[in-house]
């Protein structure tokens, strides 16, 4: 129940997942006092969640190594990973610390086998579709095993939300030439190449391609792709912007803006960073 707005947004977000997925049930960890008015508002969410009190919350600005040693078996963010771990929940979502959360999952849920580190992943928006970018900020290097790991994560991932049996997977890189980026990236895309895993390897694609659609999966460091990310989601807001003031500048735009209001609904959508 942590993160920038606590439970007055996770539990009007857990009402909606409800509405969508009418056979879920929730724990909802946190200060008892805080969840219980805002779950008062939503009965149908209420029958079908059951909260654990802590008091105790995992800071925005802790360190992972912090998060790790002062007191983590009392935070929420660790009770709903251990939920996870003991079986009595299937995942875990949290609206806090990434960096603490990357370090208490990896602490308490482990990698599976053959997997050295953990990768967040986004879902970005396409001109036709949607695409998954990894990782996006958990780790600031990658190595090129990790980098192979991440391609077949990610991969797994596109099966299972859209459905595609075989992704194509890109590196994310200067250029697509194969005699460009660093040595690291190159050696992944030779591992891509020739072994023969569950995927399409599309390449090297580059930033411009990510919004393109031009594969199903990209596949960066932590670094790179938070980069990335924060990039895109200052442009949608600087166009927002800039569409705000276009509609503001004359009647005939202010009238046009109203007859176009569906339409810019929908890109709004589309881009809310959120």
């Amino acid at each position: 129940m942590g993160g920038d707005h606590g439970p007055s947004v996770v539990i009007p977000a857990a009402a909606i997942a409800l509405i969508r997925h009418p056979e879920m049930r929730f724990i909802l960890v946190g200060d008892a006092a805080r969840i219980e008015p805002e779950l008062a508002a939503h009965p149908a969410l209420a029958a079908k969640a059951e909260i654990i009190h802590t008091d105790v919350a995992v800071a925005m600005d802790a360190k992972p190594s912090q998060a790790l040693r002062k007191g983590r078996w009392k935070s929420s963010m660790w009770l709903s990973l251990e939920a996870v771990r003991d079986g009595r929940a299937d995942a875990a979502v949290s609206a806090g610390n990434t960096g603490a959360l990357v370090a208490m999952a990896k602490f308490c849920l482990k990698t599976i086998h053959g997997v050295d580190r953990p990768a967040i992943a986004a879902i970005w928006p396409t001109i036709e579709s949607e695409c998954i970018v990894l990782d996006v900020g958990a780790n600031v290097g990658a190595d090129a095993r990790q980098l192979v790991e991440f391609a077949l994560m990610g991969a797994a991932m596109a099966r299972a939300l859209f459905g595609i049996d075989k992704p194509s997977v890109g590196l994310l890189n200067i250029g697509v030439e194969e005699v460009k980026g660093v040595d690291e990236i190159k050696k992944a895309a030779a591992v891509l190449k020739e072994a023969p895993l569950p995927i399409r390897y599309h390449g090297f694609v580059e930033g411009d391609d990510i919004g393109r659609g031009a594969v199903d999966v990209v596949v960066t460091d932590g670094f790179t792709g938070n980069i990335a990310l924060k990039t895109a989601e200052g442009t949608a807001k600087q166009i927002g912007e800039y569409l705000r003031a276009a509609m503001g500048r004359s009647f005939l735009a202010r009238i046009g803006a109203v007859l176009a209001q569906g339409a810019f609904r929908a890109l709004k959508e589309k881009m809310d960073p959120r």
